[in-house]
């Protein structure tokens, strides 16, 4: 199993969830997240003084996925949210060695 972290633009999860339904991916949990990365931050006035917003607002959807599904499930992120501009997000993958469904103790892949 395999747990993948994309993390992308607020405006963007309506398009991503759209798309991972429609191929019947329904899975995943939801989380706002604050990052800095290339971006750098944007410029604002509050009450009247410039500041830098170092820390960009952004959106992770997680997934937990059967190896065989992990390539569908990034290919579907990077068709949709692949703009070529700076703040498209990052995807992660990483091995998952067990999940458990607390409620029954179930275990591997039979618990999500």
């Amino acid at each position: 199993m395999y747990k993948i972290e994309i993390t992308t633009k607020h405006n963007k999860i309506g398009m991503l969830r759209d798309a991972y339904f429609k191929e019947g991916i329904t899975g995943m949990t939801i989380i706002n997240v604050s990052g800095q990365g290339n971006q750098k931050g944007k410029v604002e006035i509050y009450r009247g003084s410039q500041i830098t917003a170092n820390l960009m607002p952004r959106i992770r959807v997680e997934i937990i996925a059967k190896e065989e599904d992990v390539e569908r499930i990034k290919d579907i992120a990077l068709k949709t949210l692949a703009s070529g501009q700076v703040g498209d997000g990052k995807i992660v993958i990483l091995p998952v060695a067990d999940v458990i469904r607390i409620r029954t103790g179930q275990s591997g892949y039979e618990a999500i």
